[in-house]
């Protein structure tokens, strides 16, 4: 007698998912995943460094993120790179601001 087993959660679609299947294929995605460095990070407290759209990058501590990417952050430097609009010598400089928010 074979014994068969339900298909695994990642070829199932979640249109056929139940609500309990669900949870537990989104709880495998933040453990497994490109997102556990973030649940990594959220668990240690430990600085990420992110490479932002914009050619900025951020470095501070997660305290919170979803599965979209929406991060709620920590200590906060923000670093870019200018180039002076001056005509001659094209030299780069270094920016970086510190950003606090305090959220009430």
């Amino acid at each position: 007698m074979a014994c068969f087993r339900s298909a695994p959660l990642v070829t199932k679609p979640k249109s056929e998912m139940t609500p309990d299947e669900l949870s537990k294929r989104e709880e495998e995605e933040f453990s497994t995943g490109p997102l556990s460095v973030l649940t990594q990070s959220v668990k240690n407290n430990t600085q990420v460094l992110i490479n932002c759209r914009n050619n900025k990058k951020l470095l501070g501590r997660v305290k919170a993120f979803d599965r979209h990417c929406n991060m709620v952050l920590e200590n906060v430097k923000e670093m870019w790179t200018e180039q002076p609009r001056t005509g001659k010598g094209k030299k780069k400089v270094r920016q970086s601001i510190l950003i606090i928010y305090n959220l009430i």
